[in-house]
């Protein structure tokens, strides 16, 4: 097995990264459906030796890598995921373009399972370089409930862990640059459903009923108020209202309406708070037009925050690595990600890297997202150097 210079991975490690990338981008399976995709990557890790997977969350795996060194027994998780989109890719450029009709990698989530093999091989070659423990999350359910990451942590897979990373393709930042800011840099993303019921009466004779379709309007217009006036302007909370159902006809005042949205705040100390003003104001606007509300709120990710100590080693690394032109510290994404969950367990980091270039300049969840394969050597390089600093503080 011959090793490239100055490099961690060996040239059959690395095509197995590539192969692993391209056949996923292939044969793209969605959140809490990846069967295939889970056989594919513990058959590559046998392949080298790593018989040990755990499955996790139905369609996940993890593994362990025990160093044999002398040193401090210190343990760090690496996380990639694993699942796809409901998108139709139109890229027919790419040799291995999606051949599952309705379906694609489009948030690079085959590029984060590939870094994570890579660092998982690494790391097995080197074990007897290194003291502690690696444990590599190839994470079902990032995009869809029911989510992997919530899994990670009620299972407590991280209990006893010192540290996490994370990482993500952005297609934002210019290719060959890598993005880390500490504090929150996500959001929270938490889901209601708000049922309305009023009195059904002819239209013609509204008073005769409670119209529920007006108890939703007056809703839709308080509850904004709650983010103009309630939150810090730089805490970026928002309410989405995405869907709304009600009414039979267009004579009858309408009993009953359903609408369902999202709360997302980077405070995990407001996050409770928006909930509960989210259903103040909903009981009492029904309340005030002689109608009944009642509010379910399902609870998301956390926003993931990036622990300081863990940003500024990080930092040092990618200047140590790649050189310091090459870091910036900028981007607090407007989503979320439940990595999230990570984050809240154990001290974390989840870093960008830049994928946008000539070709591959699409946003994420469109249609025409790329990254380029020559992106996974050195993310995976810088991910297992800087693991290897964690395990040796």
């Amino acid at each position: 097995m011959s090793t490239r210079t100055n490099s961690f991975l060996s040239d059959v490690e690395r095509d197995a990264m590539i192969e692993l990338r391209h056949a996923m981008h292939r044969y793209p399976e969605l959140s809490n459906a990846e069967w295939k995709t889970q056989e594919r990557i513990r058959a590559i890790l046998q392949r080298f030796g790593l018989n040990g997977a755990t499955a996790f969350h139905n369609t996940g795996l993890y593994v362990d890598v025990e160093g044999t060194a002398s040193g401090p027994q210190r343990s760090i998780a690496v996380r990639g995921d694993i699942d796809a989109l409901p998108i139709q890719e139109t890229r027919d450029d790419l040799p291995y373009h999606s051949q599952i009709n309705g379906v694609m990698h489009a948030c690079g989530h085959d590029v984060h399972a590939s870094i994570a093999l890579g660092t998982a091989l690494a790391f097995h070659r080197m074990r007897d370089n290194f003291a502690g423990k690696v444990r590599v999350f190839f994470q079902p359910a990032e995009e869809a409930e029911p989510l992997g990451g919530r899994t990670v942590k009620e299972e407590k897979l991280l209990e006893g862990f010192d540290g996490a990373v994370g990482f993500h393709v952005s297609p934002d930042i210019p290719a060959g640059i890598i993005d880390a800011c500490e504090g929150s840099i996500t959001k929270s993303a938490d889901q209601f459903k708000l049922t309305i019921t009023g009195k059904m009466a002819h239209g013609a004779s509204p008073h005769n009923g409670i119209d529920a379709i007006t108890i939703a309007a007056a809703f839709v217009n308080e509850v904004q108020k709650v983010i103009s006036r309630e939150m810090p302007v730089d805490d970026g909370a928002v309410v989405t209202i995405g869907t709304i159902h009600g009414g039979e006809a267009t004579n009858i005042i309408c009993p009953s309406v359903v609408m369902e949205g999202t709360i997302r705040t980077r405070s995990p100390e407001r996050r409770g708070l928006l909930s509960q003003r989210i259903r103040e104001v909903a009981e009492g606007v029904a309340a005030m037009h002689r109608g009944h509300a009642e509010c379910s709120i399902r609870t998301g990710e956390p926003p993931v925050v990036n622990d300081g100590e863990m940003v500024r080693r990080f930092r040092q690394v990618v200047s140590d690595t790649i050189g310091r032109d090459k870091l910036i510290a900028k981007k607090r994404a407007a989503g979320s990600d439940d990595f999230g969950f990570y984050a809240a367990s154990v001290p974390s980091i989840y870093f960008w890297f830049g994928t946008r270039e000539a070709g591959n300049d699409s946003l994420v969840h469109t249609p025409t997202f790329g990254a380029s394969d020559d992106l996974l050597l050195p993310t995976t390089e810088l991910t297992v150097k800087y693991v290897l600093d964690l395990l040796n503080p």
